[in-house]
């Protein structure tokens, strides 16, 4: 199958906001942050009923190397992951469960 992807508009920002943080600890560290997460929507969109359901009809993955999280779900009938939420592992996750 060929999912499709849409985000929250605050995935955006989600990573906007990380990418900043990163980028202001090491130089090229918030390009290696958004590789790390763009490896990891790639493993969600090979298989994406392989994460489990966390919350409602929620699934997370995790990234190899940031702890972030990257929460979404997906209708196997129209091929459609949405992404709701990428935030880091400490973040209380109320903020990502608010967002659905």
């Amino acid at each position: 199958m060929a999912y499709t992807f849409q985000y929250f508009d605050q995935v955006i920002t989600d990573i906007q906001e990380a990418k900043l943080w990163y980028k202001e600890k090491r130089d090229g560290l918030d390009v290696e942050f958004a590789f790390a997460i763009q490896e990891a929507i790639e493993l969600i969109a090979k298989m994406p009923t392989a994460y489990t359901i966390r919350y409602k009809t929620i699934r997370v993955a995790h990234t190899k190397v940031f702890p972030y999280n990257i929460h979404f779900y997906c209708d196997e009938l129209t091929e459609l992951i949405v992404i709701t939420a990428i935030v880091h592992n400490k973040r209380n996750s109320n903020v990502a469960q608010e967002r659905v």
